[in-house]
């Protein structure tokens, strides 16, 4: 349906900044709320931050202040600043349209590893 393809993860240093892109349709990017969401291992996917058609933004508790998401619409791209990474930020992150409930809308990508380590 709805073709979703992260990148920009990588291994950094605890401190450290990455910045993941998120490309999809012109479609979805004009009048789709989009979200990044992450997965440790053994983890539930979690929802860290979205931002809505007219670029207003929301994140988990877990990742304000550090993360930034960003859309630009003529690019068909979603973007994710990550400043002052910790370990605990390590996952495989994923981009897709959030629902109502936590969720997403559309299928899963392969999404792009973020492993933050010393």
């Amino acid at each position: 349906q709805v073709q979703l393809v992260e990148s920009g993860g990588g291994l950094v240093q605890p401190g450290g900044s990455l910045r993941l892109s998120c490309a999809a349709s012109r479609i979805i990017f004009s009048i789709k709320t989009m979200g990044w969401y992450r997965q440790a291992p053994g983890k539930q996917r979690e929802l860290v931050a979205t931002i809505t058609s007219v670029g207003s933004t929301n994140y988990a508790d877990s990742v304000k202040g550090r993360f930034t998401i960003s859309r630009d619409n003529a690019k068909m791209t979603v973007y994710l600043q990550m400043n002052s990474l910790k370990p605990e930020d390590t996952a495989v992150y994923y981009c897709n349209v959030p629902n109502s409930a936590g969720g997403a809308l559309g299928s899963w990508g392969q999404g792009t590893q973020v492993t933050v380590s010393s």
